[in-house]
């Protein structure tokens, strides 16, 4: 039966890591896909268009990253030595520490670009019918 559970686990464990694999390759893929397409089409993006795609890509980072650090845990879920459980605390600790500051740079580029939203000019303004 033991035998059984680690087997499964490391089955388990694998898939999660493909998983995050696939996230993270993704969202590298689309942001490198959609930064091109606008360089060849556009010229160098705006400030805004270059936000907009970093924040599309932290998301996919912080999805595949939260994936990884499953996988850490339920890779020791089954009889963890010390080492594997320090192992999984720095791991954990760094992963938690990039999310924290993906994250916050998402909420940044959030709050300018919605106080930028505010700063749009009158005559720029949309009349209240059109909204």
């Amino acid at each position: 039966m033991d035998e059984a559970l680690v087997r499964v686990t490391h089955v388990v464990e694998f898939v999660i890591d493909l998983m995050a694999l696939v996230i993270i390759a993704f969202g590298a893929i689309e942001a490198f896909v959609t930064a091109t397409r606008m360089v060849f089409e556009r010229g160098t993006p705006r400030g805004d268009e270059r936000r907009a795609i970093w924040i599309r890509f932290a998301r996919w980072l912080i999805a595949g990253l939260t994936f990884q650090l499953a996988a850490d845990i339920v890779g020791t879920a089954i009889a963890p030595t010390w080492d594997e459980i320090g192992r999984l605390a720095a791991i954990a600790v760094i992963r938690t520490f990039l999310n924290y500051f993906l994250e916050r740079d998402m909420i940044d580029v959030r709050e300018r670009q919605h106080s930028g939203a505010h700063a749009i000019a009158p005559e720029h303004a949309c009349p209240k019918g059109e909204r």
